[in-house]
């Protein structure tokens, strides 16, 4: 399962708003990969790998999973979710 998603966080995904996604990615049932179109994925739940992503506000990236199922569309719909916010808190 693939899902793209433009981040809509003003400072993109660094430092505290890397943090906390993934935080968020590491509490998902399933294991998600991110990765910006065309470049290679990483764990979503490493701060290394999406810190090295160099992700920005109005980036396209794309999340997947090898999980089928619910537990695969919850993992990916929060984090589709925490990525179209404008504000991380």
């Amino acid at each position: 399962m693939d899902r793209a998603v433009v981040v809509a966080i003003t400072e993109g995904l660094h430092a505290r708003p890397a943090a906390l996604f993934v935080k968020t990615a590491a509490a998902q049932p399933a294991p998600v990969r991110i990765a910006k179109p065309g470049g290679d994925a990483v764990e979503a739940a490493s701060i290394l790998g999406v810190m090295t992503l160099g992700v920005s506000a109005g980036d396209e990236v794309v999340l997947s999973t090898d999980a089928d199922g619910d537990d695969a569309s919850a993992s990916i719909d929060a984090l589709v979710a925490f990525l179209a916010q404008t504000e991380v808190s």
